[in-house]
C-alpha cells in the first residue's frame, strides 16, 4: 500500500459507469446505471461540481458519518485522469487511498478546487465513474466498484466556500467527458461561459483529447468527420478549411480560441496543440458576436488549448502516414510552486512527407506553450503558439466550365502543378485572467496578439467539358494579417425571491489588418484532370501591389457590447436565457498602390436570444431558442442602378426545438431549426440592387454518443436539411435547392474494446453524403458519396511504461468523389489514407 496521495493498487478489473448527475440543491432517487468501461481512453479537461451516489444506503450512511467528523481540507485539483486525480487527492488530504489498478482507467475526473471536507472532494472526483468509497479507519479510503442493482441515493449537495474556480469562472471547469470519452458533457455557450449539454438552450458538441488523440486527427477537418451537422471542403483558390455547419460556411478565420476570435491560424489548424473542439450549432451572433471572417451564420467552432495536469506528463509520440510522410510530437507537462498553483504544457510537433495523393507534399511544424496560474480568488492562462505549413503541388479545388458535373478523378490523381505551392505561418499570443470579486461574482479580462505571412503559387483548373479537358492558370498571392483582440466582462450569481439567476454583461473588440497582392498570370495552360501531365508555369502578369511587401488593403474594428441573464426556478427544473449585443462594425478598404481609401463601411445592429430549457427528469430535456446571426451587410455592384449604395448587416434568424437525453453511458439530441438568411440581388427589370433575396434551411438533427453497453462506444447521427433558395433574382430559382448543401448527411463511429485481447480495440467509421447541387438553378447534380474508415490500437507495457499502438485507414476502398460543392466548386475526397502510430509515456 502506498501513501498519501499514491494509489495501492490489486487485481486487475474493469470500470463500471453510473450515470452522472448534474450539481442540484435537492434530494432525489435513482436507478442504478448500465454497466460500461472506458478503457485506453485518456484524460481530458474539468466538470463543474456534480454529485457522485454511494453504492448502497448503507454504504452512504458510513460516508456521511465519515464526513460529519472530518475537518475541512483546501484541495486545488484540475481535470485530469482519475488515477492522478486520486494522487492528487490523496496527497493534499493527508489520506490513503486504495484502489484496484483497473477501475479508474480511462475515466477523466473532474476539476475539486475549494475548501472543503475531503468526503465532499471524493464525491466530486468520482462522479459520473462508476465508483464509490468507504473509510477503512481514519487514515485510508478504500474504492469500489458500484453494483448495478442495488438500493442508492444521492445525498445532498455540498456547498463549497473558498478558494477554487466558482461556477461564475471558466478556467478550470471544462465539463468532464461523457461515457466513452469521444464527447464532453458540454462546452462553451460563448459568453455564457461552459454549459453542461442538459442545461444549455443551445446545441454545443465538445470532442475531447482522446477523440483526436485517438483518431489521429491532425486538423479541424479530421475531428469534424465525427459529426453529421458539418461537411469540410477547400476555400476559394487555397487550401484552407472551409466547414459546413447546418449547410452555412464557417470559414477558418471565423474559428475562436479559449473563446476569443482572431487568433486561431486562417487555413490549417493542427490539433497537437489543442484538448477540445467544440462546435455551436445554429446561430450564434448573440453567444460570439461577429468574426472576422464574416460568416458562422449555421454555427461556430471553438479549440480549447491544452493545459498541465496535476501530475507529471511526458509523453513521446511518432506517426507514418502513406508514401513514408512521418511526424513526431512532444507533449509535456508540469505543475510546480506550492501547492503547484504554475502549470506549464508544451507542444512540440513536426510532420514532413508525401501525402496519399500522388506527388503532393506536406510539412507541418508547430510548437505551444500553455501557461497558467490558479490562486486563491485569481486565475490566469496564457498561451504562446507557433504553427508553420508549407504545402507543394497541393491538389486543389476545381471550377466547373460544363452543363453537368463530370466524374471525379481516380482518388489519388493529383491535378495540382508541380510548381504550386501554399506556405502558411501564424504565431499568437493570448492571455485570460478571471478575478473572483467577492462570493459568486467573476471578473474576466481576455485578451491576443496574431500575426500571419503567407505566400504562394496557386493554380485552380477550370472543367471545360465531361471528358475531363481544363485551362489553369497562376496567381501568386503574399499576404500578412495582424490581429488584436480583447473582452472583458462580469457574471455573477445572485437570487430574487425564488428565482435564481447568472448575470453576465461585458464588451468586446476585435482590430484586423489585411495586407495583399497579386501576381494573375495572363495565359493559361491546358490540361485533362484524368491525365494531368505538367505544364510550364506561366511567367509574371497583372502585378498588383509589392510582392515582397504587401500594401494594406483592409482594417476593420469589430466591436461590441453584450448582456445576458439566466433565470431558474423550481430547483433549476426550468431555466429562461434572455439576452442583446450591440454589435459595431466597421471596415475600410485601401488602394494597394495609391494606399486611397476606396470603401468605408460603418453599420451597427443589435441580436437578441431567447433560450428556454426544461427538465422534468434527469435523464430527459426539453429545450427551444431563438438567436440571431449578424454578417457585414453588401455594397451594391457598380453594375447596379444604386451603386455604393451601403446596406445594414444581414440578421438571420434561427428557431429550434429539441430534446436531450442523459442515460448516464448513452445519450443524445434530436433537434428542430429553421435558420432564414437575407441576401442581395439585382432585380434583372429595374436594375436595382436591394436585400430582398433570402435562404432558408429546415433541418433536422439527430446525434448519439456514449457507452451503451460494456466494451462499445458509439458517436454519430443524422442531419436531414432542407436547404430552399425562397427569393432569388426574378424569381428564376425560388424553390431550389442552395448550392452545397445536401438533404441529408450521416456519420456513425463505433468502437469495440475484444473481450479476448487485453487492451485492444478495433473501430470503424461509415460517413454517407446525399447529392448537391453546384448551382442555383440545380442544373449541376453532384453524386451521393459514402466512405469507410477502420481502426485498431492497442495498449502493451514495455519496461512499466504503457504504450499505445494505433492502426487507422480512411476510405479503406479508395472511393473516388467529389466531397463537396460548398461555394459553387468541387472539393474532391482524399483517397485510401493509411495511419499510424506509437505513443509512450515517461
Amino acid at each position: 500500500m502506498l501513501s498519501t496521495g499514491m494509489l495501492s493498487t490489486g487485481r486487475n478489473a474493469r470500470t463500471v459507469g453510473q450515470a452522472p448527475r448534474r450539481e442540484a440543491p435537492r434530494r432525489r432517487l435513482v436507478e442504478a446505471g448500465w454497466i460500461v468501461p472506458a478503457a485506453f481512453l485518456v484524460a481530458s479537461m474539468a466538470s463543474p461540481a456534480v454529485l457522485a451516489e454511494p453504492a448502497n444506503i448503507e454504504m452512504a450512511r458510513a460516508a456521511q458519518l465519515a464526513q460529519a467528523s472530518e475537518e475541512s481540507v483546501d484541495f486545488a485539483i484540475p481535470s485530469q485522469a482519475l488515477s492522478e486525480a486520486l494522487t492528487a487527492f490523496g496527497r493534499q488530504a493527508g489520506l490513503q487511498v486504495t484502489v484496484e489498478s483497473e477501475l479508474p482507467a480511462g475515466r477523466t475526473a473532474p476539476a475539486v478546487n475549494g475548501t472543503m471536507t475531503p468526503s465532499a472532494a471524493l464525491r466530486m472526483l468520482l462522479s459520473g465513474s462508476g465508483l464509490t468509497w468507504a473509510f477503512l479507519d481514519d487514515d485510508t479510503v478504500a474504492l469500489r466498484r458500484v453494483e448495478a442493482g442495488n438500493d442508492q441515493m444521492v445525498l445532498d449537495p455540498i456547498m463549497v466556500e473558498g478558494s477554487g474556480t466558482p461556477a461564475t469562472g471558466d478556467i478550470g471547469r471544462q465539463l468532464a467527458p461523457y461515457a466513452g470519452g469521444q464527447v464532453a458533457r458540454g462546452g462553451r455557450s460563448g459568453i455564457l461561459g461552459n454549459q453542461d449539454m442538459m442545461d444549455a438552450p443551445f446545441n454545443v458538441t465538445a470532442y475531447t483529447e482522446d477523440t483526436i488523440r485517438l483518431q489521429q486527427a491532425e486538423t479541424i477537418g479530421d475531428v469534424m468527420e465525427n459529426d453529421p451537422s458539418v461537411r469540410t471542403g477547400y476555400g476559394f483558390g487555397n487550401f484552407s478549411e472551409r466547414f459546413r455547419i447546418r449547410g452555412f460556411d464557417v470559414y477558418g478565420e471565423d474559428v475562436s480560441v479559449d473563446g476569443l476570435y482572431g487568433n486561431a491560424p486562417r487555413q490549417l489548424v493542427s490539433m497537437e496543440m489543442y484538448e477540445r473542439v467544440e462546435v455551436t450549432k445554429g446561430a450564434n451572433a448573440f453567444l460570439n458576436g461577429v468574426g472576422p471572417g464574416n460568416s458562422g451564420v449555421g454555427g461556430g467552432i471553438n479549440l480549447v488549448p491544452k493545459r498541465a495536469g496535476d501530475e507529471p506528463l511526458t509523453r513521446l509520440s511518432g506517426d507514418l502516414a502513406n508514401n513514408a510522410r512521418a511526424g513526431a510530437h512532444v507533449d509535456f507537462g508540469r505543475r510546480f510552486g506550492k501547492n503547484d498553483v504554475f502549470g506549464l504544457r508544451v507542444n512540440v510537433a513536426h510532420r514532413d512527407g508525401e501525402t496519399s495523393i500522388e506527388d503532393e507534399e506536406r510539412r507541418m511544424s508547430l510548437g505551444s506553450a500553455a501557461f497558467d496560474y490558479r490562486g486563491e480568488d485569481t486565475r490566469v492562462t496564457l498561451d504562446i503558439a507557433a504553427q508553420e505549413h508549407r504545402i507543394d503541388q497541393g491538389r486543389p479545388m476545381v471550377q466547373v466550365g460544363t452543363s453537368l458535373v463530370p466524374d471525379a478523378p481516380d482518388a489519388e490523381t493529383n491535378y495540382g502543378r508541380d510548381w504550386s505551392y501554399a506556405e502558411m505561418d501564424d504565431r499568437y499570443v493570448q492571455a485570460r485572467v478571471e478575478h473572483d470579486l467577492f462570493d459568486r461574482w467573476t471578473a474576466h479580462l481576455a485578451a491576443g496578439l496574431r500575426n500571419m505571412e503567407e505566400d504562394g503559387d496557386y493554380a485552380t483548373p477550370t472543367i471545360n467539358n465531361l471528358s475531363g479537358t481544363a485551362t489553369v492558370g497562376r496567381m501568386a498571392v503574399p499576404r500578412e494579417d495582424s490581429n488584436r483582440s480583447i473582452d472583458a466582462g462580469i457574471r455573477g450569481a445572485f437570487e430574487t425571491g425564488p428565482v435564481g439567476h447568472e448575470l453576465t454583461f461585458g464588451a468586446n473588440r476585435l482590430e484586423t489588418e489585411n495586407r495583399n497582392s497579386y501576381d494573375l498570370a495572363l495565359t493559361n495552360a491546358t490540361i485533362n484532370i484524368y491525365d494531368p501531365r505538367q505544364t510550364a508555369r506561366p511567367g509574371p502578369g497583372l502585378v498588383a501591389g509589392s510582392l515582397t511587401d504587401p500594401p494594406l488593403v483592409s482594417e476593420s474594428e469589430l466591436q461590441s457590447t453584450y448582456i445576458g441573464d439566466t433565470l431558474s426556478i423550481m430547483d433549476d427544473m426550468a431555466s429562461l436565457t434572455v439576452g442583446l449585443r450591440n454589435q459595431e462594425i466597421e471596415v475600410r478598404g485601401y488602394n494597394r498602390t495609391t494606399q486611397a481609401q476606396t470603401s468605408y463601411y460603418s453599420e451597427s445592429a443589435l441580436t437578441p436570444a431567447v433560450g428556454l430549457v426544461v427538465r422534468p427528469t434527469e435523464q430527459f430535456s426539453l429545450y427551444g431558442n431563438y438567436i440571431e446571426a449578424l454578417e457585414q451587410g453588401p455594397t451594391a455592384p457598380s453594375t447596379a442602378t444604386n451603386a455604393g449604395e451601403i446596406f445594414a448587416p444581414h440578421i438571420s434568424e434561427q428557431f429550434e426545438i429539441g430534446t436531450k437525453l442523459d442515460f448516464g453511458t448513452i445519450g443524445g439530441s434530436l433537434a428542430l431549426f429553421q435558420i432564414s438568411k437575407p441576401s442581395g440581388l439585382t432585380d434583372p427589370a429595374t436594375n436595382l440592387y436591394s436585400v430582398d433575396g433570402e435562404q432558408r434551411h429546415r433541418g433536422v438533427e439527430l446525434t448519439l454518443f456514449g457507452e451503451p453497453v460494456e466494451g462499445t462506444r458509439l458517436i454519430g447521427g443524422v442531419a436531414y436539411t432542407r436547404a430552399e433558395l425562397v427569393a432569388t433574382a426574378g424569381g428564376a430559382n425560388d424553390g431550389n435547392d442552395a448550392v452545397g448543401v445536401p438533404d441529408l448527411q450521416a456519420n456513425l463511429g463505433v468502437e469495440y474494446d475484444l473481450p479476448f485481447l487485453d487492451r485492444a480495440t478495433i473501430g470503424a467509421r461509415a460517413l454517407y453524403t446525399a447529392p448537391q447541387y453546384l448551382d442555383a438553378a440545380n442544373s449541376q447534380e453532384v453524386p451521393s458519396w459514402a466512405r469507410l474508415d477502420l481502426a485498431a490500437r492497442m495498449t502493451r507495457t514495455i519496461d512499466d511504461r504503457d504504450v499505445l499502438f494505433n492502426l487507422s485507414v480512411e476510405n479503406v476502398t479508395n472511393e473516388a468523389y467529389w466531397a463537396s460543392a460548398a461555394g459553387g466548386y468541387l472539393t474532391q475526397g482524399a483517397p485510401v489514407t493509411g495511419k499510424f502510430s506509437v505513443s509512450m509515456d515517461f
